[in-house]
């Protein structure tokens, strides 16, 4: 009896604390290239739809008060809302402004500067949607500096400025919004495009700004394999120059591969970071077989990031944000 009594508690002890830890994967279902972001007091995930090219035609997104519970919000936008797009709808990137949401994403999958397709926004009254395509027309529909125009992540800058940092081939570019999102302006050398590429640049850029500097993201190898990872450099600006300073995120063969195409989410007031990224799960071979999970990253005393530690815990519940 006193046996079976002790095995009671250990059980329920270890559900508890299952329960204060987000699992990984944090999402069901196939889900890539996820941007995490505080909006509404709310947690919010919005993933690319991980399947065949013209099978993704929609977008979905996950919102969450701790980020153990996630609540799917289906078909936030699709291909009827948006006319010019009919595949590849990728890499959402949401920026919220004047009291609206716009949403940037890739589609198309472009290959020349001769087909339509790019980077478009589309803008709703809520994170949750519906989102309505906002110009009728990619924003940007060419080629420039060798950036084929995917994987764009909307950037808010310290003095309020927002810019486009994208591109994919090997290729990454900045480019300012206008105020109104319905165009670009001119960067201070009178170009529209600078290109900002650092060594191992494959795509999935990001940027975030801790203690006054300016961290750089992207990934590395190919997203169908083992390889894909994340890195990163540090500078004085959203400009560069920017140079590799090593691997964060990679897989570990014990746990996932193919860990890559990352966000990072930060709670304000506090030294919390976190990052949001997709994996392959052991075993699986299938290229769109990718889920999305949720791990702490930590900085050393001299402000470089520590190797992420990738795992199937995923983070503690939190309150607040």
């Amino acid at each position: 009896m006193k046996y079976s009594l002790l095995l009671f508690l250990f059980i329920l002890v270890g559900c508890a604390g299952s329960d204060r830890y987000s699992g990984n994967p944090v999402i069901d279902g196939w889900y890539a290239d996820p941007e995490g972001l505080i909006l509404d007091n709310s947690y919010w995930i919005f993933p690319t739809f991980s399947a065949p090219y013209s099978e993704q035609v929609f977008l979905d997104a996950f919102s969450s008060d701790d980020m153990v519970e996630w609540e799917k919000h289906s078909r936030i936008i699709d291909t009827s809302a948006v006319r010019w797009a009919n595949k590849a709808i990728w890499a959402p990137s949401v920026a919220e402004k004047d009291g609206r949401f716009f949403l940037f994403f890739g589609a198309n999958d472009i290959q020349s500067d001769s087909v339509t397709g790019g980077i478009g926004v589309a803008v709703a009254e809520s994170p949750a949607g519906p989102y309505s395509d906002y110009l009728g027309h990619p924003l940007i529909d060419r080629f420039y500096n060798g950036a084929q125009p995917i994987d764009q992540f909307a950037f808010k800058d310290k003095d309020g400025s927002y810019y486009l940092i994208y591109g994919g081939w090997g290729h990454c570019n900045i480019t300012k919004l206008s105020d109104d999102f319905t165009g670009l302006d001119t960067l201070a050398d009178g170009s529209l495009f600078k290109e900002i590429t650092p060594e191992g640049y494959v795509e999935g850029p990001f940027m975030f700004i801790r203690d006054g500097k300016y961290y750089f993201m992207w990934s590395e190898g190919g997203w169908t394999g083992p390889d894909y990872s994340v890195a990163y450099a540090i500078a004085d600006t959203p400009f560069g120059p920017f140079t590799r300073i090593g691997k964060i995120l990679q897989q570990n063969p014990a746990i996932a591969t193919g860990a890559g195409h990352h966000s990072v989410i930060h709670r304000e007031g506090t030294d919390d970071w976190y990052i949001v990224y997709h994996r392959r799960p052991l075993g699986q071979t299938d290229a769109n077989a990718r889920v999305v999970c949720i791990d702490m990253m930590e900085f050393d005393d001299k402000g470089f990031i520590m190797p992420v530690v990738i795992t199937d815990k995923g983070v503690i519940r939190v309150t607040g944000n």
